[in-house]
């Protein structure tokens, strides 16, 4: 098949310009006990001015955490749990919001505990994912605990979820089959197949 020859030439590879969009103002829309919705008058790269809407979020983490004392193990604790916003049950690696002024680490080992009732002595800060760039600042930590042990769980008080342990190997063929699809798990055990010397 012909290519049409009035398809605009792209580079190679990119140059990399500066794309910066500088802060005008602020108007704060949202309030939440959660997430706060701002709306910022921004200059463009050409001058020009827009709006941008988006959301602020304190950031969370997402712990891989391995069961097992030998070097090899794989095993990982995940959860089961119910998501209202999108009306469905995901599994999904542990995680939670970072409260402020909280360490990270703090923040994975907190949430470790107070959601599956594992802690480790073992722990390994892995990468930083931004999942949501059009629309919000939030980042998301990958931690990984290694030989964890269970001591019971901490829930709060309407926190209803079942904890149970699946392989790494058998965790990326359900992300394969689309039986896992929540973007920070799903995103964490693609990592931890692909780049397993960097953590094992």
């Amino acid at each position: 098949m012909a290519v049409p020859s009035d398809l605009p030439t792209l580079p190679k590879l990119p140059t990399f310009p500066d794309l910066t969009e500088h802060h005008i103002e602020t108007e704060q829309v949202v309030d939440g006990k959660f997430i706060c919705l701002h709306t910022d008058r921004v200059r463009l790269p050409d001058g020009s001015e827009s709006h941008r809407e988006y959301v602020l979020h304190p950031g969370a983490v997402v712990i891989a955490a391995f069961v097992g004392n030998n070097a090899d193990a794989d095993t990982l604790v995940f959860e089961h749990q119910y998501r209202y916003p999108v009306g469905k049950h995901f599994l999904e690696l542990p995680a939670g919001k970072i409260e402020e002024g909280e360490d990270q680490l703090v923040t994975a080992k907190r949430e470790l505990l107070e959601e599956t009732g594992y802690v480790s002595e073992r722990w390994q800060h892995a990468l930083t994912m931004h999942p949501t760039i059009g629309y919000a600042n939030e980042h998301i930590e990958l931690y990984i605990a290694k030989h964890v042990k269970f001591v019971g769980h901490q829930r709060d008080e309407g926190e209803f979820l079942e904890v149970f342990t699946m392989s790494l190997s058998d965790a990326v063929e359900r992300v394969g089959r689309g039986e896992i699809t929540d973007t920070k798990t799903a995103f964490s055990l693609l990592w931890l197949d692909r780049f397993r010397d960097r953590w094992s």
